[in-house]
């Protein structure tokens, strides 16, 4: 735990830059730990702190969160990410109760409650259910001491229903809401260029998502769904709708207020105009 003073003067700096309403899309590989069959507890303790920060800054927070089918692994004695449809929703099924009963625990060290929504591509599609999505957030983000965590409804889905990722769904759910500000949290620092020889190096800014789609492998974890290409395309989704977006560590939560205040490590992309 961070001493109240060091937290104070992040929740101090974080106030200069005003009142945001953020969306934050924390990955599969930064809620699970060894092989991704066991949830990490310990982070989703510092992720929940560091969000709970910003929201005593006055920020409006909402979280996207990955981690419902590797959290039902344990349920059915599984060790890795099932093909079968029917097992994958299954296991979201038993998964999804097990993420936000952790979510909620945690989250109520500082006095805040969660809220679900979980979507079907038709409800970011369809003209009315999307206006009926935007009415549910508007009226949660009214009250500061709930956080809406988002998911794909992956109990249900079918590939004709799906978003496709969690990236893909932060970008949407990030146009939907509005909001000043998205966050991938990811297992990997940000953007590496290629002729990059230091792991960490990564490009710090980038003007035009296109210019760098070629810097990204497909690499991913084995219960990750996307890989950075994947992010990217969801990146250029976001920066199109007019909102500036970060790709940075999610094993480094500590840096939310940071990289919320313009700072912090990870790899910034410019809204268009």
């Amino acid at each position: 735990m961070e001493c109240g003073s060091l937290r104070r003067e992040r929740n101090e700096q974080t106030h200069r830059f005003g009142t945001l309403k953020i969306v934050i899309k924390i990955g599969t590989g930064v809620l699970t730990r060894g092989e991704g069959v066991t949830l990490h507890h310990a982070m989703i303790a510092r992720l929940t702190q560091s969000i709970a920060d910003l929201n005593e800054a006055g920020h409006r927070t909402i979280v996207v969160s990955s981690g419902a089918v590797g959290a039902g692994l344990m349920t059915f004695g599984l060790e890795e990410r099932p093909t079968d449809t029917g097992m994958l929703q299954a296991c979201a099924a038993a998964g999804q109760a097990r993420l936000m009963h952790i979510y909620e625990s945690h989250f109520s060290h500082f006095g805040l409650k969660v809220a679900q929504l979980l979507l079907t591509h038709d409800d970011l599609t369809d003209e009315k259910r999307r206006a009926n999505v935007r009415t549910t957030v508007d009226h949660l983000l009214e009250f500061p001491s709930v956080i809406p965590i988002v998911n794909e409804n992956d109990s249900v889905a079918v590939f004709e229903l799906k978003v496709g990722d969690n990236d893909h769904l932060s970008a949407e759910v990030a146009a939907l809401a509005e909001a000043d500000l998205l966050i991938l949290l990811t297992s990997v620092p940000g953007l590496r260029a290629p002729d990059a020889t230091d792991p960490n190096e990564i490009v710090e800014i980038v003007e035009d998502v296109a210019s760098v789609i070629h810097y990204a492998g497909e690499d991913k974890g084995k219960l990750s769904v996307g890989g950075m290409r994947t992010k990217l395309s969801a990146v250029q989704k976001a920066v199109d709708a007019g909102i500036p977006t970060i790709i940075a560590a999610g094993h480094e939560p500590e840096q939310l207020g940071d990289l919320v205040a313009g700072g912090g490590k990870g790899t910034r992309f410019l809204a268009r105009s």
